[in-house]
């Protein structure tokens, strides 16, 4: 399918967002000029695209990466930096859908994510501040309840990392008075976004791939021989094409565009609080959030500030003051802080599908595609960019799992689908704020 749209990345600079200031040093990298032809050509230089391009380099691949913007400049460089193992949609939900086939074989891999992020990290070298540790913490008893049967669920599945954590116990991890107890995972962690983005880039680049940025695509043939990629100054021709550009992708594929929906999240970062209080606040250093539909999500940052997020504007759009929407609830959260000031605040877009399922599958014989993470998207893009570049390679195994499962339009489709979503948010924050 073929289909023209204008540019979605404005100038192409990152938002003003604290990654971004405190970003590690990376070269200009030219946009696409001319006529060119690829091994592969990925569409999208955030995780999802970073992570296949770089898989497929180490297997020998020749790669080429086009960017609209720049490495990192959509939500892998904008999240809260938070490594959480599982999708959004939970194991007991997959069963229910798809079987236990499906779900035990998504048990296997939800901790791959993580275990790739640290791999990369450890062989390139990669400076992104990485630390283990992220807490789920409850704020009512069925939290508490919701908490112990996802623990067991995922022990029935082999999976016997996660420790309950009582109101107590807790407080040696977060010191706040909100919360009933929690669920450590010490598998998970956090690290710098946008730093672990720009050095799976320098990989990508160390190994001979290619990426253009300032690139913005403007077309896509995927029905050609050989897919064409059209951006604004030039053409790639390749054998095979991958569509990794998530939510940021708009109508280039008119057959992806329905698929998902953007959703945007925002985050902002305090001043540096010091040594003292950042341990008085969180002295595990770990990553904390909460469990509700809408919910919070922080942790520190290695320069000692608080990254507070949460939140969510369906349809992407971005509020109108981020400060005064996440404040009341980092007030909520930790009180002492409500004269520190905030020096960044910012948002950006991730894909939701309907099913919470991230999606990949195949347009035509040569064009792959992977999407919809649905606020899960540090570890999914991480695994599903190697299942990816297995599939490109000949080993359909794991890529079939996936692109077999069905996919939901959203009720009432493009035109629907916000006020349908916003309808369901004000339900489950109604839940949320009565505890239930």
């Amino acid at each position: 399918m073929c289909a023209t749209v204008t540019s979605y990345a404005g100038n192409g600079e990152h938002t003003g967002s604290y990654y971004a200031a405190s970003a590690n040093p990376a070269p200009v990298r030219p946009a696409l000029t001319g006529k060119i032809k690829a091994q592969v050509c990925v569409v999208g230089a955030g995780y999802s695209g970073l992570s296949t391009a770089l898989h497929l380099a180490e297997k020998g691949f020749q790669v080429v990466v086009i960017e609209g913007a720049q490495v990192g400049w959509g939500a892998s460089g904008r999240n809260g930096g938070q490594i959480v193992n599982g999708l959004n949609a939970s194991l007991q939900t997959i069963a229910r859908r798809y079987g236990q086939n499906t779900a035990r074989f998504v048990a296997g891999l939800v901790q791959e994510g993580g275990q790739i992020i640290r791999e990369r990290v450890a062989t390139y070298d990669i400076r992104c501040d990485l630390k283990d540790t992220n807490i789920f913490v409850g704020l009512t008893a069925a939290h508490m309840r919701e908490l112990e049967a996802r623990r067991a669920l995922w022990a029935g599945y082999g999976i016997d990392t996660q420790v309950m954590l009582d109101r107590e116990a807790l407080r040696d991890h977060v010191r706040s008075d909100l919360y009933a107890g929690g669920l450590l995972d010490p598998t998970g962690g956090h690290m710098h976004p946008l730093n672990l983005a720009l050095g799976e880039a320098a990989a990508l680049e160390s190994l001979g791939g290619v990426i253009h940025e300032h690139s913005p695509v403007i077309s896509v043939d995927s029905e050609a021989p050989r897919p064409i990629v059209r951006t604004n100054k030039g053409q790639v021709t390749c054998d095979t094409l991958v569509l990794c550009g998530n939510a940021y992708l708009g109508g280039v594929v008119p057959e992806l565009a329905a698929r998902v929906m953007p959703v945007s999240t925002q985050v902002m970062a305090t001043e540096p609080l010091g040594e003292e209080l950042a341990a008085e606040l969180i002295p595990g250093d770990g990553c904390i959030e909460d469990i509700r539909y809408i919910l919070d999500y922080y942790r520190l940052s290695a320069d000692r500030r608080l990254l507070f997020g949460g939140g969510t504007v369906y349809g992407g759009s971005d509020p109108r003051d981020i400060e005064a929407k996440l404040r009341r609830n980092l007030h909520k959260v930790f009180p002492q802080l409500k004269s520190t000031r905030v020096d960044y605040a910012w948002s950006g877009n991730f894909a939701l599908s309907f099913s919470r399922v991230p999606q990949m599958g195949r347009l035509g014989r040569n064009t792959y595609f992977a999407h919809g993470y649905s606020g899960h998207g540090v570890t999914g893009s991480h695994m599903f960019g190697r299942i990816l570049s297995e599939a490109i390679s000949g080993d359909l195994s794991r890529f079939d799992v996936f692109a077999g499962l069905p996919w939901y339009p959203f009720p009432g489709g493009r035109a629907l689908r916000v006020p349908y979503s916003v309808m369901g948010s004000w339900w489950y924050g109604l839940r949320d704020r009565l505890g239930l």
